[in-house]
């Protein structure tokens, strides 16, 4: 069945002057700073705070700290299924494009894609259905199945025609770590990526993209005070050059110091043995106007909808597929 679903990329700038278009979830890192009367100063900082770590890290040949500048792009995937993949179309993903412009030599180098990722059905999986499971319940407990249509449709999208015709490399997506979990520093360090952090069981969160078909590995960059989670298909120190690493590193590290401040922009580095929280008091605040609690709530918001355009109407069909389709 899968002729039965096709995919269709659109990109669309992230700069100063971006708006969200119709169909964007709004909980996204680059929404949420596109709004409101802050909305251009917003966007603007904090696309100079990308530059700036990408040439602090990107230091060699760079004695002006300027030689670089990121480009990124929103790339948004439609999945069309049912009557051969001509039925209506649901935003199924969306995720980031960095480009690096080399200001010396005027290339323009392709960065990775994914970084930041965003999902209606993962709304829905963990603002709905898990937390529908969990009501009355008087220990957690993950429903059965957890994530194994989401994993799957994720895979489809990677191993289509349409995700190989626009990316060359599998995507690498970098999220914060889990607050449920410690961290213990490792001997390993990566001159990009920094010193490897180990963890001793996985997280609901990497459970959920092993089922995507991503591995995990954390990181804390040079002059970072915390890990970030790195998910990726294949060799994450070999498939990528540091270039496209910087890249990541310095778009979703931004984008942390933003939304969880209390982790990624504490006034002290995480110890050899490190459990974050978003309780933690010793942290400094960006110039950039973050909502973080209009972001959970629209998160069930955006989670429903799912549940209602997407999951409820074509449940016999992704069923079917989810069923017959090996990974």
């Amino acid at each position: 069945m899968n002729e039965d679903f096709t995919f269709a990329i659109k990109t669309v700038r992230f700069d100063e002057h971006y708006r969200p278009a119709d169909g964007t979830r709004i909980t996204t890192n680059f929404a949420n700073l596109a709004r409101g009367e802050n909305r251009q100063d917003n966007l603007r900082k904090a696309l100079q705070m990308m530059d700036a770590r990408f040439n602090a890290l990107a230091h060699l040949d760079n004695p002006k700290g300027d030689r670089y500048s990121l480009e990124l792009d929103i790339v948004s995937v439609d999945m069309a299924l049912g009557d051969g993949g001509r039925g209506d179309a649901f935003p199924l993903i969306e995720i980031l494009k960095t480009s690096i412009v080399d200001r010396d030599t005027n290339d323009r180098i392709d960065g990775i894609a994914g970084n930041n990722f965003s999902s209606y059905v993962r709304d829905y999986d963990f603002s709905v259905l898990l937390s529908d499971h969990n009501k009355d319940r008087q220990e957690f407990g993950v429903p059965a199945n957890f994530g194994d249509l989401h994993g799957k449709l994720f895979q489809c999208f990677l191993g289509s025609t349409a995700y190989k015709e626009n990316f060359g490399k599998p995507p690498v997506i970098c999220l914060s770590i889990s607050t449920n979990k410690t961290y213990h520093r490792a001997e390993h360090q990566h001159p990009v990526l920094g010193v490897e952090y180990l963890q001793d069981e996985p997280s609901l969160t990497d459970q959920y993209f092993s089922k995507m078909g991503l591995r995990v590995r954390y990181f804390m960059p040079p002059d970072s005070v915390a890990p970030l989670a790195f998910y990726f298909v294949g060799d994450l120190l070999s498939d990528y050059t540091d270039l496209e690493l910087i890249g990541t590193v310095s778009t979703m590290e931004a984008f942390q110091k933003i939304y969880r401040p209390e982790i990624y922009n504490a006034n002290s580095a995480a110890a050899k043995c490190y459990q974050p929280k978003l309780k933690h008091e010793d942290y400094s605040l960006t110039q950039i106007v973050y909502d973080r609690e209009e972001r959970s709530q629209l998160a069930v918001k955006q989670g429903k909808f799912a549940e209602e355009h997407f999951i409820k109407p074509y449940q016999p069909i992704l069923e079917r597929w989810a069923a017959s389709y090996t990974l």
